[in-house]
């Protein structure tokens, strides 16, 4: 499993000219997944995200998590994730997990992040054509790796 986190201001999902997920202060979650992730990867993921220190605390340090300052995570599904580009310039998306399988991962993913959270977590449409919009805060950006945790 592979994660891009962005700490925000806010971010929302419109699909067809319609918002039907956002939120506030606190992180937004590209996730993807492979065919072979298992639970502990989102086991993993989940626990990290919720407890990553990235936000400032009274000093300026970033050294409070998403639970620390009550803030929100926004996630969304993102088979791009996996894009290999060894040959050519046409991205393969053949290390991505297909649909069938990506989907209930996402799905007990979110579960995941909620129950760690202890606060529902607005999702985007599992393979709808999606616009992602966002106020970065920092700008924080990072990439997670279930297979190569760091």
């Amino acid at each position: 499993m592979r994660v891009v986190v962005q700490r925000v201001c806010s971010a929302s999902v419109t699909v067809n000219a319609e918002i039907v997920a956002k939120s506030g202060f606190g992180l937004l979650v590209l996730a993807g997944f492979e065919a072979d992730d298992i639970d502990a990867d989102l086991d993993w993921m989940a626990g990290k995200l919720v407890r990553l220190r990235l936000f400032a605390d009274a000093d300026g340090v970033m050294n409070r998590s998403v639970i620390d300052v009550g803030g929100e995570i926004l996630a969304v599904s993102q088979f791009t994730l996996y894009a290999s580009l060894k040959k050519g310039n046409r991205p393969s998306w053949s290390r991505a997990a297909r649909g069938d399988v990506s989907g209930p991962l996402f799905s007990r993913f979110v579960d995941k992040l909620a129950r760690e959270l202890g606060k529902p977590v607005p999702t985007g449409v599992f393979g709808a054509d999606m616009q992602v919009a966002l106020v970065n805060d920092g700008p924080v950006t990072l990439t997670i790796d279930s297979r190569l945790p760091e």
